[in-house]
C-alpha cells in the first residue's frame, strides 16, 4: 500500500497526525468515554455510530462498517489514493516528502510539481489583478452584473488576465520561470520561426481549474469585450497535469455535497455552477465546455450512482444532454435530465425564480428515456410515417443500450402510446434494431442483461475468534501467550487468521505492529475494517491473560472436536482398509488426550 513511500516515512507521518485532530477538522467530534463519536459521514443516520479512538489511532462506524486509520479516513472522505493521503498529511505536519530508498521524485513527477507551482502562483497573480488592477474594472463590473458574490470570487479564485501581449511573459521572467515550461503550461505561446513569446490569455476573466485535491492545474478565460470572431472562452492546452476529458470544474469544492446528496448535477459552464453554488445547490460539476467523456463518467461513479443533466434549454444544450448518454450508461450510472424552461440557463433561471425553484426542478427531473422520448416526439412529426420511423429507430437504439429487459419493456409501452401503435409492433422494431447492432448471444430475451456472478459473501467470525482478535489488538499482555500457544490453523475465519498472523509477527525491532500500522499494511478493506472494529473495544478487560488462555483453549478444543468428527465419519466408509480401520480409533484417542492438555 505504501507506493513510493517507505514504511518508516509512513509511520512518521502517521505519528505526526493525530486522528482525532484530523477528523475533528472536518466535522465536530463528541467525547464518549475513552473515544469520540459523531454521526457517520459515510452514510445517513440519526444516532452516532461513528467512533474515533485516540489510543488506537483508528476510526470505525458500527453502522456501515467503514473503518481504518488516519490515511484510510482521508482516502474515504476525500476520495483520493493512498499516496495522495500520505502527501497531504505530510504537508499538514510540515514533513518533507521522503521517497523509498532515499530517491526523490522521478523526472515526470518533478515536472508535474513545477507545473503545479507555476499554476498556483499565476492564479494568485490574476486574483490580485482582479482586485487591484484598474484595467480589471470591466471584469469586476461583469461579475457584479452576473450576481457573483465577493465570497464566490474568493472561493473559486476568479482572476483577471491584463489586456497586454507580454504581461504574463514578463511575469514569468520576473519569477525566473523557464519560458519553454511556461509555454508547455499554456500561459504563453511561442511565435513561429522566432524566439519571442506572447500571452495566451489577454483581457479575460480567468477561472482556475483545479484537480480533485484543489490544486490549480489549468485555466479557462472568458472574453469581456471583442468582436464576433473572438473566442468566447480560451482554455489551457492539455499538459502532464491537465487532461480536458478527465477533469471537472468545481469538483474540488462540491464533492462533499455530491456525496451527501447521493447524486451529481452536471451543468455546462463555470458561471452556471457558481450561480447554483451560491443558491445552495452545491452537488454540481461542469465538464470543460460541453465535451463529456467516459473518464468523466467513471470519475462520477466513484462518488455516486446517479447523475442529473442540466444543460441549457436551447437546442445545442439538449443535444449535449443526448451526447453524454453513452458514457454515463457505460459507467453504470442512473441518468435523469432536468429541462430548464426556455429561454433560461441554470444561472438565469435561479436569478428569476430562486434557488428553491431550481432545487424543485432538479428533484422533479425525469429519467433520461422519458426526456429522450419527449425530445424525439417534439423534433419529429409523429403524424407521418417518416417521423414515426425516426422515433422508433432512435428510441430503440437508445433503450437497447441499457441491456435491461424491464427498462426495455417499459419504453416499448410508452413509445407505443406516443406513436399510437401496438406494443407488439414497437417491440418487433426494437428487436430488429438490436439484432442489427449486436451479434446474437443465443438468448431470446430482448434486452436481458448478462447473468451476474453472485457476490462473494464474507463469513462473520465466530464470537470466540472475534473476542480473541479484539483482546490481542487492544492489549500487549496476551501477545506472548498467544505467540506460544495459538496455532493459526485453529482459526477458521480467513480474515481473522491473516490479521492475527500479522499482529503476532514482530518487526525487525522486535515490536509487534499496532492496530493503526496493521491497517496500513493489510491489503484489503475487509481486513482493515475488522481491525478498526476490534480496536474500538474500549471496555476495561480484566485478567487479559486468563481471557486469552480461555479463548485459545476453547478454539483448540473446537479444532480437536472437528478432527475427531472427521475421523468418525471415515470409520463409516465401507471402502476403508483394515489397517486404516484399526488406526483411526487410536488417532481419536490421541486427540482426546490433547483436549486434556492445559494452556500454561
Amino acid at each position: 500500500m505504501a507506493g513510493f513511500f517507505g514504511a518508516q516515512f509512513i509511520e512518521q507521518v502517521r505519528a505526526a497526525n493525530d486522528i482525532v485532530e484530523v477528523i475533528g477538522g472536518y466535522f465536530p467530534l463528541k467525547r464518549a468515554g475513552a473515544s469520540f463519536v459523531a454521526l457517520c459521514p459515510f452514510h445517513r443516520e440519526k444516532s452516532p455510530s461513528f467512533h474515533v479512538s485516540p489510543g488506537r489511532q483508528a476510526f470505525h462506524c458500527f453502522g456501515c462498517h467503514k473503518g481504518g486509520d488516519v490515511f484510510r479516513f482521508l482516502q474515504e472522505y476525500e476520495s483520493i489514493a493512498f499516496s495522495e493521503a500520505v502527501q497531504r498529511l505530510a504537508q499538514r505536519a510540515s514533513i518533507p516528502l521522503q521517497y523509498e530508498d532515499g530517491k526523490g521524485p522521478d523526472k515526470s513527477q518533478h515536472l508535474k510539481e513545477s507545473l503545479r507551482d507555476m499554476h498556483e502562483n499565476l492564479a494568485r497573480r490574476w486574483q490580485t489583478a482582479l482586485a487591484t488592477d484598474p484595467q480589471a474594472q470591466l471584469a469586476r463590473d461583469y461579475l457584479a452584473r452576473r450576481g457573483v458574490s465577493e465570497e464566490s470570487v474568493q472561493l473559486f479564485r476568479i482572476g483577471y488576465a491584463p489586456d497586454a501581449w507580454d504581461d504574463t511573459v514578463n511575469w514569468c521572467r520576473g519569477k525566473n520561470y523557464d519560458l519553454a515550461l511556461a509555454a508547455q503550461a499554456g500561459f504563453i505561446v511561442k511565435k513561429e520561426d522566432s524566439d519571442r513569446h506572447y500571452d495566451r490569455f489577454r483581457g479575460r476573466l480567468m477561472f482556475p481549474i483545479c484537480d480533485e485535491q484543489g490544486r490549480v492545474i489549468a485555466f479557462s478565460g472568458r472574453v469581456l469585450q471583442g468582436d464576433e470572431k473572438t473566442a468566447k472562452y480560451v482554455n489551457s492546452p492539455e499538459t502532464p497535469i491537465f487532461t480536458k476529458g478527465k477533469v471537472f470544474y468545481g469538483l474540488d469544492k462540491t464533492k462533499r455535497a455530491i456525496l451527501d446528496a447521493g447524486f451529481a448535477i452536471i451543468c455546462e459552464g463555470q458561471l452556471d455552477l457558481i450561480a447554483c453554488f451560491q443558491a445552495g445547490v452545491r452537488n454540481m460539476v461542469a465538464p470543460q465546455g460541453t465535451a463529456f467523456t467516459g473518464d468523466h463518467a467513471r470519475t462520477l461513479k466513484r462518488y455516486v450512482e446517479e447523475v442529473v443533466l442540466c444543460f441549457d434549454s436551447d437546442n445545442a444544450g439538449q443535444k449535449a444532454a443526448v451526447r453524454v448518454f453513452d458514457g454515463l450508461l457505460e459507467a453504470g450510472l442512473a441518468i435523469r435530465v432536468a429541462c430548464v424552461p426556455p429561454p433560461h440557463d441554470p444561472d438565469s433561471f435561479i436569478k428569476a425564480n430562486g434557488g428553491e425553484a431550481f432545487s424543485a426542478l432538479i428533484q422533479a427531473a425525469p429519467g433520461f428515456f422519458d426526456f429522450y422520448l419527449d425530445r424525439l416526439c417534439s423534433t419529429n412529426d409523429v403524424a407521418t410515417d417518416r417521423g414515426r420511423l425516426a422515433v422508433l429507430r432512435d428510441m430503440g437504439i437508445a433503450v437497447n443500450k441499457s441491456g435491461n429487459s424491464v427498462t426495455l419493456d417499459k419504453y416499448v409501452q410508452k413509445t407505443a402510446v406516443r406513436l399510437g401503435v401496438s406494443a407488439d409492433s414497437v417491440r418487433s422494431e426494437f428487436r430488429k434494431l438490436r439484432s442489427a447492432s449486436a451479434p446474437s448471444s443465443g438468448n431470446d430475451s430482448l434486452g436481458a442483461p448478462p447473468p451476474e456472478e453472485p457476490p462473494e459473501v464474507v463469513a462473520r467470525p465466530s464470537p470466540q475468534e472475534l473476542w480473541l482478535l479484539k483482546v490481542l489488538l487492544v492489549s500487549e499482555e496476551g501477545l506472548e501467550l498467544a505467540a506460544r500457544h495459538l496455532r493459526l490453523d485453529w482459526v477458521q475465519n480467513g480474515l481473522v487468521r491473516h490479521v492475527l498472523k500479522e499482529r503476532l509477527t514482530p518487526g525487525p525491532d522486535g515490536i509487534h505492529p499496532s492496530a493503526a500500522s496493521l491497517i496500513s499494511r493489510l491489503p484489503d478493506e475487509e481486513s482493515q475494517r475488522l481491525v478498526s472494529e476490534g480496536a474500538m473495544e474500549v471496555r476495561a478487560i480484566r485478567n487479559q491473560e486468563q481471557l486469552v488462555r480461555d479463548l485459545i483453549l476453547k478454539m483448540r478444543n473446537q479444532s480437536v472436536d472437528r478432527q475427531m468428527e472427521s475421523l468418525r465419519r471415515k470409520l463409516d466408509d465401507p471402502s476403508l482398509s483394515d489397517e486404516e480401520r484399526l488406526s483411526l480409533p487410536h488417532q481419536i484417542a490421541e486427540l482426546r488426550i490433547q483436549k486434556t492438555a492445559p494452556i500454561s
